[in-house]
C-alpha cells in the first residue's frame, strides 16, 4: 500500500512579452480605482501565477521603502525582473497611461462639480472602498508571516507599535518608518545570519 503524496505546486508562468506586461498592468490599474494593490496581488499571484505570495510580499516590501507610489515601484521591479528596462517601462506605462488621462478628465470635472453633494458623497464612498481593499489584501497576505525572519509575534508587535505611534500619538510617518523600519531590518538581518 503506497502513501498518497501531496500534489506538487504548479510551476510559475512567465509573461510572454513586454506588451503583455503593459496590458496586464493597464487592466489592473483600471480595475483598482484608489486601491490597485489588492488587484495587483490577485492578478500577479492568483490569476497569472507570475509570482508566489512570498515573492509578491518581498517585492512589495521593497517597493514600499522606495520613494514613489508602491504599485508603480512594484510594476517597475516586476517588469525589470522579466524583460529588463523594456519590461520596466512597459509595466510602468501600463500602470500610468490610461489612468493618467482619466485623472486629468476627472480633475477638470471635479473643479466644475465639487460643490454638488452627490459628487462629494461618491468620493467619500470611494475612499471607504479603497480602505477596505487595503485591509483585505493585508489579511490575504498575512499567511506569509509564518516564513518571515521576524516571525508572527514580532511582526505583530511591530504592527501594533507602528499603529500606536502614527494613529494615536500622531508621530510623523517618516520618523516611525526610519526608527522601527531600521530596527526590524537589523533584527531580520541578525536572524538571517
Amino acid at each position: 500500500m503506497s502513501l498518497a503524496t501531496a500534489p506538487a505546486e504548479p510551476a510559475l508562468a512567465q509573461p510572454a512579452s513586454p506588451s503583455e506586461l503593459f496590458f496586464t498592468f493597464n487592466r489592473l490599474a483600471l480595475q483598482g480605482f484608489g486601491g490597485v494593490l489588492a488587484i495587483a496581488q490577485n492578478e500577479l499571484v492568483e490569476r497569472q501565477r507570475w509570482l508566489t505570495r512570498q515573492q509578491f510580499v518581498e517585492m512589495l516590501a521593497l517597493a514600499q521603502v522606495l520613494p514613489g507610489p508602491n504599485v508603480v515601484n512594484l510594476a517597475l521591479m516586476f517588469g525589470d525582473h522579466f524583460f529588463g528596462w523594456r519590461g520596466a517601462l512597459a509595466a510602468m506605462g501600463g500602470m500610468l497611461a490610461v489612468p493618467l488621462v482619466i485623472v486629468l478628465v476627472l480633475t477638470a470635472t471635479y473643479a466644475e462639480f465639487s460643490k454638488v453633494a452627490v459628487v462629494a458623497g461618491a468620493l467619500r464612498g470611494m475612499g471607504a472602498v479603497a480602505a477596505g481593499l487595503v485591509i483585505a489584501t493585508a489579511f490575504r497576505l498575512m499567511g506569509t508571516l509564518r516564513t518571515n525572519r521576524l516571525g508572527l509575534p514580532l511582526a505583530a508587535a511591530f504592527s501594533v507599535v507602528t499603529f500606536v505611534l502614527i494613529a494615536l500619538l500622531r508621530w510623523p510617518l517618516v520618523w516611525v518608518l526610519a526608527g522601527l523600519g531600521s530596527l526590524a531590518i537589523a533584527i531580520a538581518w541578525r536572524r538571517w545570519r
